[in-house]
């Protein structure tokens, strides 16, 4: 169930004490920054947690279903810049160096730049919030991420009136990145949205989850969460995000057209050629369940899509 606005208790909501102290929360940030530069081994059940974010609280969208355990959340996942296996990032991943770190924002913006990984959270110490999202691949699970609106980053660039895509890239760097070496996929990844779904406050950049700093199989520093999408989507790692007026070449639509496609909506309707995805399973969970339209977040992004065929534009 999504949470309103109304339905939040008054206990849940940020003092207004905190939220005056804001400036005390950009010094909180540098010493965020300050606990991201240690060394970060990659995080899963076997090797504990990383460090706690600074004064993170409730963001504007939830659910009240139960959140994944973090090891599960952080020892099983898709990135196969570390490997293909599910287990490969988490025991893989702590070769990943994320500081220094920097992101280039280019294309059709009017000030367009590369800024420092400090830099883009700085502005933000209040949007350092828990986003309690369901996220969905070939299995799904609750996260309570924690980031800020990607459509209140690019406002900063001054996207133009030809910024109709967003392309986004993560790092390449076979170095630190093994499954690189490997030409499993055409290499650096890239995902892109249009621009109205990159605006959508539901879009958002994560540098963080459970309170945390953002693991490195987890897409550290800095990836996108895209909830009503299938989590390819969510393309992590992010050292490029271009405005463009052409849709963007994205990786696995490129790698495999008939079966990912651009726009790639949880849609229960539209099998995917090898399997159904009419029905899925929850980490920890024996039974499956029938997957919702939009992963569940149909009132908040159906109407980016209205008039579209959805079967077609998958």
């Amino acid at each position: 169930m999504i949470r309103r606005p109304n339905d939040w208790k008054a206990s849940e909501i940020t003092d207004l004490g905190v939220y005056l102290r804001r400036r005390e929360f950009l010094r909180g940030a540098a010493a965020l920054a300050a606990a991201a530069a240690l060394p970060q081994v990659a995080c899963g059940a076997e090797t504990g947690k990383t460090a706690l974010l600074p004064d993170v609280s409730p963001g504007p969208f939830g659910t009240d279903e139960e959140e994944t355990p973090w090891e599960d959340a952080t020892g099983y996942n898709n990135f196969y810049e570390f490997g293909t296996g599910k287990k490969d990032p988490a025991r893989n991943a702590g070769s990943l160096r994320t500081r220094p770190w920097s992101v280039a924002i280019q294309g059709e913006v009017g000030k367009p730049g590369v800024v420092p990984i400090e830099d883009l959270l700085r502005p933000h110490p209040l949007e350092e919030r828990v986003y309690r999202l369901r996220c969905v691949e070939a299995w799904s699970m609750v996260i309570p991420w924690v980031g800020f609106p990607l459509g209140d980053l690019l406002k900063r660039f001054e996207p133009t009136s030809k910024a109709r895509y967003v392309e986004l890239t993560t790092l390449l760097d076979p170095a630190q990145m093994p499954g690189q070496r490997r030409a499993v996929l055409d290499w650096p990844y890239v995902e892109g949205l249009r621009i109205d779904e990159a605006m959508h406050p539901l879009a958002i950049l994560a540098v963080g989850m459970y309170g945390r700093v953002l693991p490195n199989q987890n897409g550290a520093p800095l990836r996108l969460v895209v909830p009503w999408k299938y989590g390819f989507k969510s393309v992590k790692s992010i050292v490029n995000i271009r405005l463009t007026e052409e849709q963007p070449r994205t990786t696995w639509s490129a790698a495999a057209p008939t079966e990912y496609g651009f726009y790639a909506n949880v849609n229960p309707a539209v099998d995917h050629p090898r399997w159904s995805q009419k029905r899925e399973r929850r980490i920890g969970e024996f039974r499956k369940r029938d997957t919702l339209p939009f992963n569940g977040y149909g009132e908040q992004v159906a109407s980016l899509y209205a008039g579209m065929d959805l079967r077609k534009s998958f």
